[in-house]
């Protein structure tokens, strides 16, 4: 083989890598119903409490369900699922995870039995290369994923998928992953962000919890991450730790947040945009949610 021959097959690698990459994704969508480019949604998922409870912010969920051709299959980036290095769920009926203490039992007898899909799982892992993503056969779908989609889906008639928050990635980092996903939505694939905007434990008033209030810091974060989300001011987004004293406040810690990050990342020139349990709870939380469609 000549220089020049050896240079040409060079050239052409990394159009083949995508081409299998795509064509790994297209094997398991030939099995798939034919739907729209689905909508991406971001859901302040609260206290585990609203996966029981009948409130406003559970018939926000299940309104947005009906404004959403149903999905072949749901892939939830959830703030509860922190790993070292990326992974996806891919076993073909994940368990309930009941990652949370002291609250009634009748929380901890919720089944929400919806099935996997460990083709679609290694169809993801094919499709993203920024990252390696690791098949998971041992967590399965935790409160940030099933306390919400079972108001959205109650009838658990659809694959949902997790995928986890890789703990050593930048924020800009997690933002560059999810764009490689943005085949998915077209593709009948429902793909849910599920965290809380503002989020700070530590600064909950439990002598008021469940009471629709809100700090000031709590408010001013809210209404500011609303501006940047309405003027596609992704940059100032990605860098929240760089936008001051209520921010900081706001969120403490990143995990709440970064689902937020992925759906943005999903969001396309075009979409339109609708904000619902737009409300703050205990003063230091907000249930603040997005459809992008």
């Amino acid at each position: 083989m000549n220089r020049k021959e050896f240079l040409k097959i060079i050239a052409v690698l990394p159009f083949a890598s995508n081409t299998m990459k795509l064509s790994a994704l297209s094997k398991f969508s030939d099995n798939l119903n034919p739907t729209p480019k689905m909508p991406i949604l971001f859901l302040g998922h609260g206290s585990p409490m609203n996966a029981i409870e009948e409130n406003e912010f559970v018939t926000g969920f299940r309104d947005i369900s009906q404004e959403i051709t149903k999905p072949n299959a749901i892939i939830c980036i959830s703030a509860h699922w922190e790993t070292n290095g990326t992974k996806i769920t891919a076993m073909q009926k994940p368990r309930t995870i009941y990652d949370f203490g002291a609250f009634p039992k009748e929380l901890y007898e919720v089944k929400y039995d919806a099935m996997g899909s460990p083709e679609l799982a290694s169809d993801v892992k094919d499709l993203v290369q920024k990252t390696q993503i690791e098949l998971d056969h041992s967590w399965g779908l935790d409160h940030g994923t099933w306390s919400v989609v079972k108001h959205l889906y109650p009838k658990a008639d659809i694959p949902v998928l997790q995928l986890s928050l890789d703990y050593n990635m930048s924020p800009k980092d997690h933002y560059e992953l999810a764009k490689e996903l943005n085949k998915l939505r077209h593709k009948g694939i429902l793909i849910i962000g599920s965290g809380n905007i503002v989020h700070n434990l530590r600064k909950v008033d439990w002598s008021r919890i469940n009471e629709n209030f809100g700090y000031d810091w709590a408010i001013e974060t809210n209404n500011k991450i609303k501006e940047f989300i309405s003027d596609d001011n992704h940059i100032d987004l990605i860098n929240f730790d760089k936008q001051g004293q209520s921010f900081k406040l706001a969120i403490p810690t990143p995990e709440h947040y970064l689902p937020l990050l992925y759906i943005l990342a999903l969001k396309e020139k075009n979409d339109m945009t609708k904000i619902f349990n737009d409300k703050a709870v205990s003063g230091s939380l907000t249930m603040t949610s997005y459809k992008f469609y």
